[in-house]
């Protein structure tokens, strides 16, 4: 099994929704950042990533079809070239918006994360992100500003690398539609997947802190 769908859109611009949207048009399982929470078994190959060492992406993905949200959206370079046959969905929403989002879950999460009650290999897992991923992606991720222009210069780079045709520029509200022409699947006789994301983000580690 190889990389169908590789996504390169930064977090909390609709990748849970679009992992479940994936899995339901069968380009499942979709690979996103809680597969490395429940299999904490990955954290190898992701430390390995991490290092610069060169990797099998194949193994990195082993069993996945397609693959959304950090870390994977942090080296989508690599796994387009990998898998130069997968398409790339790029997950988008309005600056102030991924803004507001970001800011109340992985921006809070990676500022105070140090100082939660989190198992050993989460904190394992959350250092490296943060470590590599975080501090690789942002000035200051804290800051409206920067964590703005970084997001923004990730959707330029996008279009500019990826050919138009390999390309789609998703927004989740947009629902089955684009993404099911993109991917050539036939529109579910079902609604398109919904989440309350903020309240889903915070469960993985205990609830939102104070």
């Amino acid at each position: 099994m190889s990389l169908e769908v590789i996504g390169s859109g930064f977090g909390r611009t609709g990748t849970m929704t679009t992992k479940q949207a994936l899995e339901i048009l069968g380009f499942g399982p979709c690979h996103h950042m809680v597969e490395i929470i429940e299999h904490p078994e990955q954290l190898l190959l992701w430390k390995a990533v991490a290092a610069g060492e060169a990797v099998d992406w194949a193994e990195v993905y082993a069993g996945y079809r397609s693959q959304v949200d950090w870390p994977g959206a942090h080296v989508w370079e690599q796994a387009a070239s990998a898998f130069p046959n997968a398409r790339i969905i790029h997950t988008e929403r309005p600056e102030d918006a991924w803004w507001n989002s970001f800011n109340g879950t992985i921006g809070k999460f990676f500022a105070v994360f140090r100082e939660l009650d989190l198992p050993p290999h989460i904190l394992d897992q959350f250092t490296l992100m943060h470590d590599w991923m975080i501090q690789g992606t942002f000035t200051d991720f804290t800051d409206r500003d920067a964590a703005i222009a970084a997001y923004r210069a990730n959707n330029q780079r996008v279009r500019e690398t990826i050919p138009a045709e390999r390309l789609l520029v998703f927004h989740v509200a947009d629902g089955w539609e684009p993404l099911c022409e993109f991917l050539d699947a036939p529109v579910p006789d079902e609604p398109f997947p919904r989440t309350n994301p903020k309240k889903e983000f915070w469960e993985h580690f205990g609830g939102e802190p104070g």
